[in-house]
Protein backbone atom coordinates (compact mmCIF):
# COMPACT_ATOMS: atom_id res chain seq x y z
CA UNK A 1 0.00 0.00 0.00
CA UNK A 2 2.97 2.18 -0.33
CA UNK A 3 1.80 3.71 -3.40
CA UNK A 4 1.05 7.21 -3.25
CA UNK A 5 0.02 7.84 -6.52
CA UNK A 6 -4.07 7.15 -6.95
CA UNK A 7 -5.63 6.35 -10.10
CA UNK A 8 -8.72 8.23 -10.39
CA UNK A 9 -10.98 5.01 -9.69
CA UNK A 10 -8.82 4.80 -6.63
CA UNK A 11 -9.92 8.53 -5.53
CA UNK A 12 -13.73 7.83 -6.59
CA UNK A 13 -13.84 5.12 -4.20
CA UNK A 14 -12.04 6.81 -1.05
CA UNK A 15 -14.94 9.69 -1.89
CA UNK A 16 -17.54 7.30 -1.71
CA UNK A 17 -16.72 5.65 1.90
CA UNK A 18 -18.53 7.20 4.83
CA UNK A 19 -18.42 4.35 6.96
CA UNK A 20 -14.64 2.29 8.07
CA UNK A 21 -15.84 -0.94 9.65
CA UNK A 22 -13.06 -3.09 11.69
CA UNK A 23 -12.38 -6.17 13.24
CA UNK A 24 -10.73 -6.61 16.37
CA UNK A 25 -9.01 -9.46 17.08
CA UNK A 26 -6.07 -9.79 14.10
CA UNK A 27 -6.64 -5.90 12.80
CA UNK A 28 -7.05 -4.07 15.81
CA UNK A 29 -4.69 -6.26 17.74
CA UNK A 30 -2.43 -8.76 16.53
CA UNK A 31 -4.76 -11.26 17.28
CA UNK A 32 -3.22 -12.58 20.25
CA UNK A 33 -5.21 -12.91 23.72
CA UNK A 34 -3.46 -12.24 27.57
CA UNK A 35 -5.86 -14.40 30.03
CA UNK A 36 -5.67 -14.35 34.10
CA UNK A 37 -7.06 -13.91 36.57
CA UNK A 38 -6.64 -12.08 40.35
CA UNK A 39 -5.58 -13.56 43.35
CA UNK A 40 -9.84 -12.85 43.82
CA UNK A 41 -10.42 -15.00 41.09
CA UNK A 42 -11.58 -12.01 38.90
CA UNK A 43 -10.99 -12.90 34.98
CA UNK A 44 -8.41 -10.59 33.10
CA UNK A 45 -8.48 -10.37 29.32
CA UNK A 46 -5.75 -8.01 28.36
CA UNK A 47 -5.21 -7.08 24.37
CA UNK A 48 -2.40 -4.90 23.21
CA UNK A 49 -3.75 -1.70 20.92
CA UNK A 50 -1.51 0.39 18.47
CA UNK A 51 -1.29 3.80 19.80
CA UNK A 52 -0.58 4.56 15.43
CA UNK A 53 -3.21 2.74 14.69
CA UNK A 54 -5.74 4.90 17.25
CA UNK A 55 -4.51 8.19 16.12
CA UNK A 56 -4.97 7.20 12.41
CA UNK A 57 -8.82 6.36 13.11
CA UNK A 58 -9.08 9.60 14.77
CA UNK A 59 -7.65 11.49 11.22
CA UNK A 60 -10.18 9.41 9.28
CA UNK A 61 -13.23 10.88 11.81
CA UNK A 62 -12.14 14.09 10.95
CA UNK A 63 -12.43 13.58 7.42
CA UNK A 64 -16.18 12.33 7.54
CA UNK A 65 -15.77 9.02 7.93
CA UNK A 66 -17.43 7.03 10.45
CA UNK A 67 -16.23 4.17 12.64
CA UNK A 68 -17.77 0.92 13.54
CA UNK A 69 -16.42 -2.16 15.60
CA UNK A 70 -17.59 -5.62 14.68
CA UNK A 71 -16.05 -8.46 16.51
CA UNK A 72 -16.99 -11.73 17.13
CA UNK A 73 -15.82 -11.92 20.85
CA UNK A 74 -16.88 -10.12 23.95
CA UNK A 75 -14.54 -8.01 25.69
CA UNK A 76 -14.40 -5.40 27.98
CA UNK A 77 -10.57 -4.27 26.55
CA UNK A 78 -12.63 -3.92 23.08
CA UNK A 79 -15.52 -1.36 24.55
CA UNK A 80 -13.28 0.40 26.36
CA UNK A 81 -10.77 0.75 23.44
CA UNK A 82 -13.96 2.05 21.27
CA UNK A 83 -15.34 4.59 24.17
CA UNK A 84 -11.28 5.93 24.33
CA UNK A 85 -11.25 6.73 19.93
CA UNK A 86 -15.18 7.99 20.79
CA UNK A 87 -16.14 4.87 18.44
CA UNK A 88 -20.10 4.13 19.64
CA UNK A 89 -20.79 1.40 17.30
CA UNK A 90 -19.05 -1.40 18.87
CA UNK A 91 -20.16 -4.43 18.40
CA UNK A 92 -19.53 -7.54 19.93
CA UNK A 93 -21.13 -11.08 18.80
CA UNK A 94 -19.36 -14.36 19.99
CA UNK A 95 -21.38 -16.12 17.48
CA UNK A 96 -18.97 -14.40 14.92
CA UNK A 97 -22.17 -13.66 13.04
CA UNK A 98 -21.26 -10.30 11.59
CA UNK A 99 -23.12 -9.66 8.57
CA UNK A 100 -26.65 -8.48 10.06
CA UNK A 101 -25.12 -6.16 12.68
CA UNK A 102 -23.34 -4.12 9.89
CA UNK A 103 -26.79 -4.45 7.59
CA UNK A 104 -28.42 -2.90 10.84
CA UNK A 105 -26.12 -0.53 11.21
CA UNK A 106 -26.68 0.76 7.25
CA UNK A 107 -29.99 0.72 7.55
CA UNK A 108 -30.09 3.04 10.52
CA UNK A 109 -27.80 5.21 8.88
CA UNK A 110 -29.26 5.34 5.15
CA UNK A 111 -25.93 4.05 3.91
CA UNK A 112 -25.39 1.67 1.12
CA UNK A 113 -22.75 -0.84 0.51
CA UNK A 114 -20.88 1.08 -1.86
CA UNK A 115 -19.74 3.62 0.92
CA UNK A 116 -18.44 0.87 3.21
CA UNK A 117 -14.70 0.10 3.90
CA UNK A 118 -14.15 -2.81 5.86
CA UNK A 119 -10.73 -4.51 7.68
CA UNK A 120 -10.63 -7.82 8.19
CA UNK A 121 -8.47 -10.85 8.84
CA UNK A 122 -9.90 -13.93 8.97
CA UNK A 123 -13.35 -15.81 7.35
CA UNK A 124 -15.99 -14.58 10.11
CA UNK A 125 -15.06 -10.87 8.21
CA UNK A 126 -15.69 -12.75 4.86
CA UNK A 127 -19.45 -12.41 4.11
CA UNK A 128 -19.00 -8.29 4.91
CA UNK A 129 -15.83 -8.31 2.88
CA UNK A 130 -17.64 -9.86 -0.07
CA UNK A 131 -20.13 -6.82 0.28
CA UNK A 132 -17.99 -3.66 1.02
CA UNK A 133 -17.23 -1.32 -2.02
CA UNK A 134 -13.63 -1.47 -0.35
CA UNK A 135 -12.89 -4.86 1.07
CA UNK A 136 -9.03 -4.82 2.84
CA UNK A 137 -7.11 -7.53 4.13
CA UNK A 138 -4.25 -7.44 7.02
CA UNK A 139 -0.84 -8.69 5.98
CA UNK A 140 -2.02 -11.46 8.59
CA UNK A 141 -5.19 -12.29 6.51
CA UNK A 142 -6.27 -15.90 6.25
CA UNK A 143 -6.01 -16.08 1.74
CA UNK A 144 -9.38 -16.48 1.69
CA UNK A 145 -9.70 -12.87 2.82
CA UNK A 146 -6.82 -11.63 1.08
CA UNK A 147 -8.42 -13.15 -2.54
CA UNK A 148 -11.65 -11.08 -2.03
CA UNK A 149 -10.01 -7.59 -0.95
CA UNK A 150 -8.66 -5.20 -3.31
CA UNK A 151 -6.24 -3.65 -0.87
CA UNK A 152 -3.73 -5.58 1.49
CA UNK A 153 -2.12 -3.67 3.94
CA UNK A 154 1.72 -4.06 4.42
CA UNK A 155 1.43 -4.01 8.28
CA UNK A 156 -0.18 -7.07 9.84
CA UNK A 157 -3.38 -6.61 12.61
CA UNK A 158 -2.47 -4.59 15.64
CA UNK A 159 1.07 -2.96 14.14
CA UNK A 160 0.07 -0.32 11.70
CA UNK A 161 -2.10 -1.77 9.44
CA UNK A 162 -5.20 0.22 10.31
CA UNK A 163 -3.37 3.51 10.28
CA UNK A 164 -1.97 2.04 6.45
CA UNK A 165 -5.76 2.45 5.37
CA UNK A 166 -6.99 5.51 7.59
CA UNK A 167 -3.92 6.98 5.46
CA UNK A 168 -4.77 5.67 2.32
CA UNK A 169 -8.19 7.08 2.78
CA UNK A 170 -7.48 10.68 3.73
CA UNK A 171 -4.43 10.84 0.90
CA UNK A 172 -6.92 8.99 -1.50
CA UNK A 173 -9.21 11.81 -0.93
CA UNK A 174 -6.52 14.69 -1.24
CA UNK A 175 -7.36 15.41 2.31
CA UNK A 176 -3.93 14.91 4.00
CA UNK A 177 -2.05 18.31 3.69
CA UNK A 178 -5.64 19.61 5.28
CA UNK A 179 -5.42 16.84 8.19
CA UNK A 180 -2.32 17.48 9.22
CA UNK A 181 -2.82 21.50 9.25
CA UNK A 182 -6.21 20.80 11.85
CA UNK A 183 -4.22 18.27 13.69
CA UNK A 184 -1.34 20.40 14.44
CA UNK A 185 -2.76 23.61 14.87
CA UNK A 186 -5.59 21.39 17.51
CA UNK A 187 -1.79 20.33 19.19
CA UNK A 188 -0.74 23.32 19.67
Amino acid sequence: MKNQIFTPSEKKLASRIKLLILDVDGVLTNGGIVTGSTDEGVLLELKIFNSQDGLGLRLVKNCGIELAIVSGRESMATKYRAKELGISECHQDPSGIKLPIVEQILLQKDYGWNSVCMIGDDLVDLPILQKAALPVAVANAVPEIKDVCKLITDSPGGSGAVREVCEWLIKARDQWDKVLDDFCQSAS
